[in-house]
């Protein structure tokens, strides 16, 4: 066997050891090994290649940015326990509720900014649904559409700063988390605007799927309204400000003041406060909050050395070259390595969750991506959009176990009247995957969306750089003890360029 025909194999192993089902970090741990020892027997690299093996895992332990996970796990863990989002939840139910949709489109706001302040998809798909799910069914809202927009809801927090998936991407691409985060706002932003813009369609021409609630449904009125939905969006905003300012990931803040990890602190504190205003803050939710930070934070480390386990021999034996090699050569440039990805990413999304694609798929993709001249940043987000779809995919997202789940609870409290049918929760779902692709074919087309808010480099072309150097100068250089013309005999209008920056004067 040839060395180049082992890294399609290798491939292909990969594929299939992430089918089987077995925790994806050990599968790839045991791949990986098998491999190497495999190719130290064929003589493509020497046995001491894999001492390199404990090197790699030690920088994976000590890489500072990963620190940042933890931190903000444990932020959105705490907040998505205090009662911010019931509170969001209601006031803005009661203010947008009674017209076409407002329910829908109140789960779309508080989704959007429970996302710039929690980054976790589970506690905001559960929240949201234990909230809002009863009322819109007890108004008569659609089925699919109540089940759809509350996961869809959920799944944007994967793409709003400060998203885990951003950190990650940055880590993998080699950018920085603040301009990873500058990117993702307004592809973000777009995301809303095409929710809100669907529900603004069934609302014009299927208005009994989703329709206005009484305003004798409404508990507050007036000023007493307004002034609950601001004390739920002004300390949001205040968290988010300082979190993502301070680390340049906001649009119109270039300047970092602190790194993501030190950001990730600053959120925790101001995610405790906002625990102790909302009468909330018990040991019992820190101590469960801390569990869950400490699973997720494990989860991530094994998958990591798993996949540099992995990632190692796979470029021992050439892989990289072979994908690079692979992907390159597809038609139609730029946008034909984008498209062949992106399709690659979604039916791999099926199977896979987000971290486990982030560290295994994307340090072969980014080296293509930089070498075809893609904008890192653009391809990180890009590759972030896409993968909201993998908490939507019938019959594998996340959101619809969760909504499921959650379903189930709601019926058995007789929160709600009938059962929530499966059938409705997956294809409830299509609709919000289908507008979720149609934001990838954006970003792919208009990578202004991702650019927009990104620092401009200053490009400097070398051709017209120019050094003036003074002949004085260049007499009285060391080992020019002489003082004489270092160019010989000829006259000083025919030097080097270095002169052609004098005075006429000092030419004739």
């Amino acid at each position: 066997m040839l060395m180049e025909n082992f890294a399609p194999i290798m491939f292909g192993g990969l594929v299939l050891v992430m089918l089987i089902g077995f925790p994806v970090a050990f599968s790839l741990s045991a791949l990986g090994m098998a491999s190497g020892l495999f190719a130290i027997q064929m003589g493509w690299f020497p046995a001491v290649f894999m001492e390199n093996l404990p090197i790699n895992i030690f920088g994976i332990l000590s890489n500072d940015l990963l620190l940042a996970i933890p931190f903000f796990t444990f932020m959105g863990a705490i907040l998505e326990k205090c009662g911010l989002a019931e509170d969001m939840l209601d006031s803005m139910g009661q203010l947008f509720g009674t017209v076409k949709g407002g329910l829908g489109y109140s789960v779309i706001i508080v989704g959007f900014i429970l996302g710039a302040i929690t980054g976790t998809v589970a506690g905001q798909v559960i929240a949201m649904a234990l909230i809002s799910l009863p009322v819109m069914i007890r108004y008569g809202y659609n089925m699919r559409y109540a089940t759809g927009v509350l996961a869809a809801s959920g799944t944007i927090t994967q793409l709003v700063p400060p998203s885990l998936v951003l950190i990650v991407m940055a880590d993998q691409l080699g950018r920085s988390v603040g301009d990873m985060y500058r990117g993702a706002w307004g592809p973000s932003i777009l995301q809303v605007l095409i929710f809100a813009g669907y529900t603004f369609f069934l609302g014009v021409f299927r208005p009994n799927d989703i329709p206005g609630i009484p305003k004798t449904a409404r508990t507050l009125t007036g000023p007493k309204l307004w002034a609950k939905c601001l004390r739920g969006i002004i300390p949001s905003a205040i968290l988010i400000f300082a979190v993502l300012g301070s680390m340049g990931g906001l649009p119109g803040i270039d300047t970092a003041i602190a790194t993501p990890t030190e950001a990730g602190a600053m959120g925790v504190v101001g995610a405790l406060i906002l625990a102790a205003i909302h009468k909330r803050l018990t040991v019992g939710l820190i101590w469960e909050a801390m569990v869950g930070t400490m699973r997720l934070t494990a989860m991530v480390v094994f998958i990591l050395i798993g996949a540099r386990v992995f990632s190692m021999v796979f470029q021992g034996v050439d892989g990289a070259k072979w994908v690079e090699h692979l992907l390159t050569g597809l038609p139609g440039g730029q946008v034909g390595f984008l498209i062949v990805v992106n399709v690659f990413i979604f039916f791999l999304a099926f199977f896979l969750d987000f971290f486990e694609i982030a560290f295994i798929i994307l340090p072969m993709l980014g080296p293509v991506a930089a070498k075809l001249g893609i904008d890192l940043v653009w391809f990180g987000v890009l590759l972030c959009v896409n993968m909201q779809t993998s908490f939507m995919h019938p019959p594998f997202g996340f959101a619809l176990f969760y909504l499921r789940g959650i379903a189930d609870t709601l019926y058995k409290e007789k929160r709600i009247e009938k059962p929530v049918k499966s059938s409705d929760i997956y294809l409830g779902a299509i609709p919000w995957v289908l507008m979720q692709l149609i934001l990838v074919a954006v970003v792919i087309f208009v990578p202004q969306t991702v650019t927009v808010f990104l620092p401009k480099e200053e490009k400097i072309d070398t051709d017209k750089i120019q050094i003036d150097v003074p002949v004085s100068d260049l007499q009285n250089a060391p080992g020019n003890s002489n003082g004489e013309n270092p160019f010989g005999d000829a006259p000083a209008a025919e030097a080097p360029e270095a002169t052609a920056s004098q005075p006429e004067a000092e030419k004739k």
